[in-house]
């Protein structure tokens, strides 16, 4: 054997062991394959009586299907209610692969939601088909495959009304007689759904409430006609170029039109509310039937955000009134707990004005308004409104903001509140309570441990069973060789105190000095600091093999619940404020005895990208290296919604967006940087990108870039575009930010 083969069988040999060493990570065994995917349940969905679930599970005599099974809460006794062999359509000889699916209210009725496409961010359009027990039927008559959205039953079983292109329609169970609801959508004028900042900003998508009654429905129209094209791109997929226009409102330019009207669900003129105000620079983010089939009820807030009157409309007239008015000096945030009961005399409404997120207990005119919960501590959402037993069940957690817990409060308010999530279970936890408040199934996780899901009984916080443990996930994680991970406080002055996680080698050695890489995001729509079970955890746990230290702190502006004051200092300063956190943050932490000053990284995605560029760039002494991934360097090109919530209009805050942008500091650069974006990202334009690439050119900036073309902003599409990203990331560490000990 001459020595080039010699080397060449031992080097394949060492690939191989590696390859089998369970003890280590790899981009290969984090991104291709399921090797550390968790566990499949559901979706589970309660039964009215809340006495029984039901879920999806393999079948056993279809492969690749899944059954429909019922669960007894109490027993645990099983039945199978629809076989995958059930759901053959005629004209085919395999089952239905589910994707999701509902009850009728009578529970009589199967819907099955497959065959989807995608929609921006989420898979909102596909196929409907119902099940009576006997044949499974295709809703929509001619309708093209995979155009329905959001097919919902009437209130009575009877119908089902969907969107189509736009437009709404209802189609009769009984006769399979369709109605055609509305006759004017189209490219920009859009029924029952939402155009792209409505979906991004305020998270809508489903655009209509069918009554209480079923002979009405409620629904939004935008006219997004006067909403300017933003022109992607498509450069690779046919032999000329050719742009794709996504209508996008920019900084202080125009919005859609909104506003919302009933419709008879037999066919017949809509009722437009008349809602007072310019419809170009308002926005109704939420509507529903206000606990009968009279009225409805929404949410009517100014362009600047910071003022949210509720307004009742007459659905046979049109004619609307104000019951109550929230106000914010920075921006009020839109209220998703508002739920009625006592018959609808009652409601909860959410609001941060003594400081804290509470929620407060109001009369059907408003005029009546006191609050529930009163300590000193943010609500995160309402989970449950027990009427009968006289209990909210909500989420916090009083004592550390980065975890999750179940509470429970006496709706009549004023009442300590009760801690339903046992003590000696930290993390984060998430419910899905049954409908007559006695159970729940209970989603549990911390930052190193998996999800586990259990059923347990309310409020005891008994486990009834273990619906999925992960068993096969815990022991691949069994297996690793995994880090040190910590949370950790720091005081950054002026009362101000940051919380972060550190993940360390795992063979840690507190006399050497190790590399540090920090993740951040820093904006207002996310923390990064939670206890929890996170998606990229797995890549941070590989560079820690590799010898790195990787940190995260939240700075103040993040969605923490720590006070109004917190959340909301950042008003006008985005990208400045939290900026300086970040950079007090790693003064501190490179004072520590085993940090390699000379060794600080920072990446992130997003928000995260943009802060990754203003670390880099506004405080080039502390960071050696970044990597940022689909970033905004422009604020002013960001959508909007987003930007206007935290930074006011364009023409009243100037200074702000140009300061608060990376873009306005790209002559600082001292260290390595990487650019990552994909040219056909609709949420975060490559257009901010390229000013960026121009400004470091002016500036004789040299710096690192690759571009993805035709990819979203989560630059997945594409075989093994995943694991050529975290390739490229991890190749541009390993050269800029040597690993390891010193």
């Amino acid at each position: 054997m001459n020595v080039r083969r010699f080397i060449l069988y031992a080097l394949i040999l060492s690939s191989s062991a590696f390859a089998q060493d369970e003890s280590k990570l790899t981009i290969d065994r984090i991104f291709k394959g399921n090797e550390f995917y968790p566990g499949r349940f559901g979706p589970a969905r309660w039964l009215k009586d809340g006495s029984a679930y039901t879920t999806l599970e393999p079948s056993a005599k279809a492969r690749g299907a899944r059954d429909i099974v019922r669960y007894d809460a109490a027993s645990g006794s099983r039945e199978i209610l629809v076989e995958a062999s059930q759901l053959i359509p005629a004209t085919d000889s395999t089952s239905l692969s589910i994707e999701d699916y509902t009850w009728s209210p009578d529970q009589r009725l199967l819907m099955v939601y497959t065959n989807s496409k995608r929609v921006w961010r989420q898979n909102t359009r596909g196929d409907y088909w119902v099940f009576d027990g006997k044949v499974v039927r295709k809703l929509g008559g001619d309708a093209k495959p995979s155009t329905l959205m959001f097919a919902k039953f009437s209130p009575d079983s009877r119908k089902v009304a969907y969107v189509r292109e736009h437009d709404l329609y209802v189609e009769d169970l009984a006769t399979g007689e369709i109605t055609r609801l509305t006759m004017d959508g189209s490219k920009t004028v859009i029924n029952g759904t939402f155009d792209w900042v409505y979906e991004e900003e305020w998270d809508d998508r489903d655009g209509f409430r069918w009554s209480p009654d079923s002979k009405s429905i409620a629904y939004w129209q935008l006219d997004a006609s006067g909403v300017r094209d933003f022109y992607l791109i498509n450069d690779t997929d046919s032999l000329y170029s050719y742009v794709i226009p996504v209508q996008y409102p920019k900084a202080g330019d125009t919005l859609s039109s909104c506003k919302v009207g009933v419709v008879p669900a037999a066919g017949g003129p809509t009722v437009w509310m008349q809602v007072p105000g310019d419809t170009r620079n308002t926005y109704i983010p939420r509507m529903d039937w206000a606990a009968n089939s009279d009225e409805i009820v929404f949410q009517h807030i100014n362009r600047l955000q910071n003022t949210d009157e509720l307004m009742l409309g007459d659905s046979h007239t049109g004619k609307v009134h104000t019951i109550l008015v929230g106000r914010d000096d920075a921006w009020f945030e839109v209220v998703n707990d508002l739920q009625w009961f006592d018959a609808g005399n009652r409601f909860t409404w959410v609001s941060e004005e003594d400081g804290w997120r509470h929620v407060y207990l109001c009369s059907r005119d408003g005029r009546m308004k006191r609050l529930i919960t009163s300590e000193p501590f943010d609500v995160v959402n309402v989970e449950k409104i027990d009427e009968t037993g006289g209990w909210m069940y909500f989420t916090a957690s009083p004592d550390n903001p980065t975890q999750r817990y179940l509470y429970r409060v006496r709706i009549a308010g004023g009442g300590k509140a009760e801690r339903v999530t046992p003590e000696d279970e930290p993390g984060t936890h998430r419910y899905q309570i049954s409908p007559d408040g006695k159970r729940a199934i209970h989603f549990y996780s911390t930052f190193t441990e998996p999800t586990t899901i259990d059923l347990v009984t309310l409020p005891g916080h008994k486990t009834v069973r273990t619906l999925l443990d992960n068993t096969k996930l815990r022991e691949k994680l069994s297996k690793l060789s995994r880090s040190k991970t910590e949370f950790f406080k720091l005081d950054i002055a002026d009362g101000v105190t940051l919380d972060g996680w550190m993940m360390k080698p795992f063979d840690f050695d507190t006399s050497r000095k190790y590399p540090v890489l920090v993740y951040v995001y820093g904006e207002p729509a996310a923390q990064t600091v939670l206890d929890s079970w996170g998606s990229r955890s797995l890549w941070h746990e590989m560079l820690t093999q590799q010898g790195y230290i990787v940190v995260s702190v939240d700075s103040r502006g993040t969605p923490a619940p720590k006070g109004r004051a917190w959340r909301k200092s950042v008003y006008r300063q985005i990208g400045i404020l939290a900026s300086h956190d970040q950079a007090a943050a790693i003064r501190i932490i490179r004072t520590w005895p085993y940090v390699d000053s000379t060794r600080i990284g920072v990446w992130g995605w997003s928000g995260g990208g943009s802060m990754t560029l203003n670390m880099i760039l506004r405080y080039p002494d502390l960071y050696q290296t970044g990597m940022s991934v689909a970033p905004v360097p422009d604020e002013r090109l960001y959508d909007a919604t987003y930007q206007e919530r935290y930074m006011g209009l364009p023409s009243q805050n100037e200074e702000g967006y140009r300061l608060g942008s990376p873009l306005a500091y790209a002559a600082n650069l001292k260290g390595n940087l990487l650019i990552v974006h994909g040219s056909g990202d609709d949420n975060v334009h490559y257009q901010g990108t390229e000013r960026m690439v121009n400004a470091l050119v002016k500036a004789n900036k040299q710096f690192t870039m690759m571009v993805y073309p035709n990819r979203s902003h989560g630059i997945f599409e594409g075989e093994n575009t995943t694991v050529h990203l975290f390739n490229l990331l991890t190749r541009y560490l390993e050269q800029n930010l040597p690993a390891g000990p010193r």
